[in-house]
C-alpha cells in the first residue's frame, strides 16, 4: 500500500524505477568487462614480471658466482707473486750492485721464476723491474716496451702506493705489449728487501686471458663476454663486447633490456669486486617462474565469481533497488522541506531497515555536532580573549616596578613619569585589544617601549639600531615576537658580557615572504644551544635549556603561524654576536 501511494505522489516513480534498474544492469555488465579486461592484464604483467625476475635473479647469481671464482682465481696469482718475491736467486738479482748484474744473474733469476711456473697454468709472463730499470721477463722476445713510459712513474703509481701489496691492473700496466695486442689481466706488486725493508723493485704477473675462457667453457657458459674496465676483452662471447658501457661497472648487478634480432633481451653485467674486470650476461626471457598453476585456478574462481555476479545482479534489481527507491523517496522530501528530521516509514527488509536506522543516527548525529559546535565557537572566541594575557611575563612587570621605584628615589617625579608613559604605551601596543596579529610598526613600537624601560634599569650599556624600510611596516606579523628575542640577547647576551652592547633589528621584504634579524652583540651561543633552540621537541627543548625556552616558544609559534618548520635561523660567534633570523611567509595589507 505505501508503495502504491508512493507512486501516485509521484507519477514517474515506475519509470525512474526501470531506469535505476537498467542502469544497474549495465553497471554490472560494465563491471563484468572491467574485471575480465583486468583479469587478463593482470595476468600478462604478472607472468611478464615474474619472467624478469627470475631471468634477472638467475643472471645475478651467475654473475655473482663467477665474480667470486676471477676474483678467487686472481687471488691465487697474487699468492704466486708473494712466493716468487722471496726466491733466492730473484732476491740475489735484486740486491745486486748495477754494476755486477750480467746475463748470468739475469738468466738466473729468470730460470728462477720458470721454476715456480712450471707448476702452474695460466701465468702468460713475469716482469722483474730493478729500482734501476734493470729488468727481465720470462718471455723477453715476446714483448715490445715502451721505455719512454718505463722511466716516467705514472705506470707504476698505484702499485708503489700499495706498499708491496697486490694491485690488479690490465695490459701489464701499458710497459710492454705483444705485437697481436693479446690482452693479459696484470698483477703488480712492489718488492721490498726482507732484511732492510728498501724497495728492491717491481714484479708484475700476467694471467693469459685463456684462464677464464677455460673457466667459461668448464662451466657451460657461453653467453657470457668477461672485459676490461676499459672495454678490452678478455674472454668469452667476442660478440657481446659490443654491449659494453661504464653503466656496469658496479660491485651489484645492474640491468638493461636491449632488443637483439628484434628480440627482447636481458643484458646483465658487474664488475668484479675490487678487480678492473667487468662481466656481462646476455639472456632471453624464459619461461621460468610463470605460476600457471595459480593462473589456472584463477580462471576457476574467475568463472565462479561471473557466474554468482549475474545472479546477484538480478538478485539486487528485484530485491534491494525498488525498496531503494522508496526509501530515496523519503530522503528526498525530507531534504525538500529544509529540516534534519528522521524518516518515518515501514521497511520491508532488516537491512534497508538498518539503512534508515544509520541515516536517521546520522541526522541526530549531525544535530548534536551543530549544537556542540555553536559552543565551541563560543568557546574559542572567549578563550581568545585570554591567550595574550597569559603571555605576559610577570618578572618583567615586577622588575619595571621596581625600576621605576629606584627612580622616584633617586631622580624624582619627572622620570617616574617618563618611565610610567613609557611603560603604559608599550602595555597598550602589548595587549593591541586582543589582538593576536598586528602591523609590524606596532611590534617595533613594543620593542622601543621595552628598551627605553631597560634602559632605564641598566643605562648605558644598551644601544639600538633600526633597519625597518617603509614597505614592511605595514606587514601583519604574529604579536608579539620580537620582543622575547631582544629580552633574550639582554639577559642570556649583552648583560652576562659586562660591557656596551648594541641589539640591531632589521626587516626586509623577499620572494613574498618577510625577514627579521634580531643581532646583538653580547656573550654569543653555542652550537649545542642553538640546537637546542631549534629543536623542535618542545619538551626537550624546555628540559635542556630553560634559560631559551622563551626564545624556543617564540620560533614554535611563527612555525604554527607560517604553518613550516624552517622559519628561524640561529648564527653565533661565541663572546662576539649572535644573530636570529626570521621568516615570516603569511603576509596582510
Amino acid at each position: 500500500m505505501q508503495t502504491e501511494a508512493n507512486a501516485k505522489d509521484h507519477p514517474d516513480r515506475k519509470k525512474r524505477g526501470r531506469s535505476l534498474s537498467v542502469a544497474l544492469k549495465k553497471i554490472i555488465l560494465l563491471i563484468v568487462l572491467l574485471i575480465l579486461l583486468s583479469f587478463l592484464i593482470s595476468v600478462y604483467l604478472v607472468t611478464g614480471s615474474e619472467r624478469t625476475r627470475t631471468s634477472m635473479q638467475e643472471s645475478e647469481n651467475v654473475l655473482m658466482t663467477l665474480s667470486s671464482n676471477i676474483a678467487s682465481n686472481i687471488r691465487s696469482y697474487a699468492e704466486l707473486s708473494r712466493l716468487i718475491m722471496t726466491d733466492e736467486r730473484l732476491v740475489d738479482f735484486l740486491r745486486a750492485e748495477a754494476s755486477t748484474v750480467d746475463m748470468g744473474r739475469i738468466n738466473d733469476a729468470r730460470y728462477a721464476v720458470m721454476d715456480i711456473l712450471n707448476v702452474t697454468e695460466g701465468v702468460d709472463s713475469v716482469m722483474i723491474f730493478r729500482e734501476d730499470l734493470i729488468m727481465f721477463s720470462t718471455k723477453r722476445f715476446s714483448y715490445q716496451f715502451d721505455l719512454e713510459r718505463l722511466s716516467g712513474e705514472e705506470w707504476k703509481a698505484d702499485i708503489l702506493d700499495a706498499m708491496g701489496g697486490a694491485v690488479v691492473s690490465l695490459n701489464r700496466n701499458g710497459v710492454a705489449k705483444k705485437p697481436d695486442d693479446t690482452p693479459v689481466v696484470t698483477v703488480g706488486r712492489a718488492i721490498y728487501d726482507l732484511n732492510t725493508q728498501k724497495r728492491t723493485g717491481i714484479l708484475l704477473l700476467n694471467i693469459s686471458p685463456v684462464v677464464y675462457d677455460r673457466m667459461l667453457g668448464q662451466l657451460r657458459y657461453s653467453n657470457i663476454c668477461i672485459l676490461g674496465e676499459d672495454g678490452t676483452f678478455l674472454a668469452g662471447n667476442r660478440d657481446y663486447a659490443s654491449w659494453f658501457d661504464p653503466a656496469f661497472l658496479t660491485n651489484t648487478v645492474r640491468h638493461m633490456e636491449v632488443q637483439v634480432d628484434g628480440k627482447r633481451m636481458l643484458l646483465s653485467g658487474c664488475r668484479v669486486n675490487g678487480m678492473p674486470i667487468m662481466i656481462l650476461r646476455l639472456t632471453g626471457y624464459g619461461t621460468g617462474g610463470i605460476p600457471y598453476g595459480f593462473i589456472y585456478v584463477l580462471l576457476i574462481l574467475l568463472f565462479i565469481f561471473l557466474v554468482a555476479f549475474f545472479w546477484v545482479g538480478t538478485f539486487v534489481t528485484k530485491n534491494i533497488t525498488r525498496p531503494v527507491f522508496e526509501l530515496s523517496a523519503w530522503m528526498d522530501r525530507n531534504k525538500q522541506s529544509g529540516d534534519l528530521k528522521k524518516i518515518d516509514m515501514n521497511i520491508p527488509y532488516s537491512e534497508l531497515d538498518m539503512l534508515k536506522g544509520d541515516y536517521n543516527d546520522m541526522i541526530d548525529h549531525v544535530n548534536e555536532l551543530i549544537e556542540t559546535n555553536i559552543e565551541k565557537e563560543k568557546t574559542v572566541q572567549r578563550a581568545e580573549m585570554r591567550v595574550l594575557q597569559e603571555q605576559i611575563k610577570p618578572h618583567f612587570l615586577y622588575n619595571s616596578i621596581e625600576t621605576i621605584g629606584a627612580l622616584a628615589l633617586e631622580a624624582g617625579a619627572e622620570n617616574v613619569y617618563d618611565a610610567l608613559e613609557t611603560m603604559g604605551s608599550f602595555y597598550r601596543n602589548f595587549l593591541s585589544k586582543g589582538n593576536r596579529e598586528i602591523r609590524l610598526k606596532q611590534e617595533i613600537r613594543i620593542v622601543k617601549d621595552y628598551l627605553s624601560l631597560q634602559k632605564l634599569r641598566y643605562g648605558d650599556i644598551l644601544e639600538d639600531i633600526y633597519d625597518i624600510p617603509e614597505d614592511t611596516k605595514e606587514y601583519v606579523v604574529p604579536k608579539l615576537i620580537l620582543q622575547p628575542l631582544v629580552e633574550n640577547s639582554i639577559y642570556h647576551g649583552i648583560r652576562l658580557k659586562g660591557e656596551k652592547g648594541i641589539i640591531k633589528i632589521s626587516a626586509i621584504k623577499a620572494d613574498d615572504a618577510l625577514y627579521l634579524t634580531v643581532r646583538d652583540t653580547g656573550v654569543g651561543m653555542s652550537a649545542e644551544q642553538i640546537e637546542r633552540v631549534l629543536n623542535t621537541d618542545r619538551t626537550n627543548a624546555e628540559e635542556q635549556d630553560r634559560g631559551s625556552f622563551g626564545l624556543w616558544g617564540t620560533i614554535e609559534r611563527i612555525r604554527m603561524y607560517c604553518g613550516r618548520q624552517d622559519v628561524a635561523s640561529i648564527e653565533s660567534v661565541p663572546g662576539e654576536f649572535t644573530e636570529i633570523r626570521l621568516m615570516i611567509t603569511r603576509s596582510g595589507v
